[in-house]
């Protein structure tokens, strides 16, 4: 399946997808620079820039221990992953609370994604991580909020995957643009 559009969207955006087969190669170091570098331009309320990047490499000190904080489904294909990044954010703007914390870094993901799909590379957001566990082990403080993890690679032979999750490794589609922006009040 490929994506299509009837407006004049970037191809970025149609290309950009989230496999789960990664060929377990090393991401140089220029390369995983440019794409944190991505997600640090990201826009955020007030420039509060609230978004933390904590990441392994492949082979590295910390990869089997990132590795551990993923449920055994998601770790059993992001073991192939060239990078794990797990993404928190400060729930706070100095002494008063963020609103916005998780939409900021919620941006930061978005082009961090976006910067991987122009080098050649592929992203997956994951919520299936033990949450607590990654906190501690990451040693978040606890005005910050987990938010989620990242696989980054090449994308791998489907094949690697087992029968179920093979059957999942296709581009996804969409919903129309008339389901989720409108004029107007919220239509559910």
């Amino acid at each position: 399946m490929t994506r299509t559009t009837d407006t004049k969207l970037h191809s970025l955006f149609l290309d950009r997808w989230s496999p789960r087969a990664f060929d377990a190669s090393d991401m140089p170091d220029e390369d995983l620079d440019t794409i944190l570098d991505a997600a640090r331009f990201a826009p955020s309320a007030m420039n509060h820039q609230p978004w933390r990047l904590l990441y392994a490499k492949r082979g590295d000190a910390n990869w089997e221990r990132f590795l551990s904080y993923l449920v055994p489904g998601n770790r059993a294909w992001a073991e192939n992953a060239s990078v794990l990044i797990y993404i928190a954010s400060d729930k706070y703007m100095g002494e008063r609370a963020s609103g916005t914390h998780s939409f900021d870094a919620g941006a930061a993901w978005g082009l961090l994604a976006l910067q991987a799909t122009m080098l050649g590379y592929h992203s997956h957001g994951m919520a299936g991580v033990d949450y607590k566990a990654a906190a501690e082990g990451l040693g978040l403080p606890d005005t910050f909020k987990l938010e989620a993890a990242i696989a980054l690679g090449r994308m791998g032979d489907p094949d690697s995957l087992s029968e179920a999750l093979r059957a999942r490794e296709v581009v996804s589609g969409r919903k129309a643009r008339d389901e989720i922006a409108y004029p107007g009040n919220f239509r559910g």
